[in-house]
């Protein structure tokens, strides 16, 4: 065996020769396998990607790297023996982790974990599994921490442009076919109307200290989207969802402000200095270029201005300006 290394100094705790601080510095593109027990007591396997940084002092040369891999073994390690493990609380442990060890005024944690989940067709009621995305982050001192946890999840939209057009032009046809103006408007409106569709990708995150369930949030992003998506379909299921998609067309649009009214409506226990996020991005299938809208700010905001109390906030807020405000509140 080799002789073991001995470094004089600690270069990372030195002072760099140009003193600025730096906002994040720390580790990208971290690829781990985690395990967690339901209140079942089953094991669950999760793929997840993580994103750790930490401020750096301007008198402080670097971070210490090796650090934030053991901040994340050992949390996963704690967690995972737990009955009722979450992902915002390995976020939260991770962040508070690496304020501590790396002696910082601000770290950050932030993971993406693809899991599972069972939905049920639509017509032939066949089970099948669905891969969904939990992002968490979470942002600490090491003493306080906030959070913030959402989801990713596909679903098909279909343009109402393009259905209007198609509408329009279909009823000339029958027009001029003979049928009346009130006998082609009847036949339009039963009938599903051709249009271009593509899949859109939903993203909702909520900064609450409230525990929020995944499932919840991914049922509010499907069901705001034209239709949902499904890996397995038979014909029946096919039919359903292509007809049930062109019956409610929708823009990327409409998709981000159905998303905040299925918050409003379904979480009404979720306190009014909440942040929300809602993002709606749509892989166009007739373009080269895709559509995208967003919306966010505190949830009282939104409320009120969706029961027309207000126009909405005077400034935006966005997701970090929330996270550092908050952090400071805490």
């Amino acid at each position: 065996m080799g002789d073991e290394i001995r470094l004089g100094s600690d270069v990372q705790n030195s002072v760099p020769s140009t003193q600025i601080s730096l906002s994040r510095v720390g580790v990208t593109g971290l690829k781990r396998i985690l395990r967690l027990r339901d209140s079942s007591g089953r094991n669950t396997l999760f793929f997840a990607e993580m994103k750790l940084y930490a401020h750096l002092d301007a008198r402080q040369s670097g971070v210490h790297m090796s650090r934030f891999i053991e901040n994340i073994e050992n949390a996963a390690l704690e967690i995972a023996s737990e009955p009722s493990p979450n992902f915002e609380s390995l976020t939260d442990r991770i962040a508070v982790a690496v304020a501590r060890t790396q002696g910082a005024s601000r770290a950050e944690a932030h993971i993406r974990a693809q899991y599972p989940m069972t939905k049920t067709t639509p017509a032939s009621g066949m089970k099948v599994e669905n891969l969904c995305t939990f992002i968490g982050v979470s942002v600490s001192d090491g003493t306080r921490t906030r959070r913030a946890s959402g989801v990713e999840v596909e679903g098909l939209t279909v343009c109402p442009c393009a259905r209007e057009m198609v509408s329009e032009h279909s009823r000339g046809v029958l027009l001029s076919a003979g049928y009346s103006p009130e006998q082609a408007d009847e036949i339009l409106s039963i009938l599903p109307l051709a249009s271009h569709n593509q899949r859109g990708l939903g993203t909702l995150l909520i900064g609450s200290g409230s525990l929020i369930m995944a499932e919840d949030l991914v049922g509010i992003v499907e069901d705001s989207m034209s239709s949902g998506m499904y890996e397995l379909l038979k014909r029946p299921d096919e039919l359903y969802v292509v007809r049930e998609g062109h019956m409610r067309p929708r823009f990327a649009e409409d998709v981000v402000r159905e998303m905040l009214r299925g918050v409003c409506e379904r979480l009404p226990d979720i306190r009014d200095d909440s942040f929300v996020l809602a993002r709606q991005e749509n892989f166009e299938s007739i373009h080269s270029h895709n559509a995208c809208a967003e919306r966010c700010g505190l949830l009282g905001d939104i409320r009120r201005e969706l029961r027309g109390d207000s126009a909405g906030p005077q400034a935006p807020m966005s997701f970090e300006s929330w996270l550092d405000s908050a952090a400071k509140e805490a």
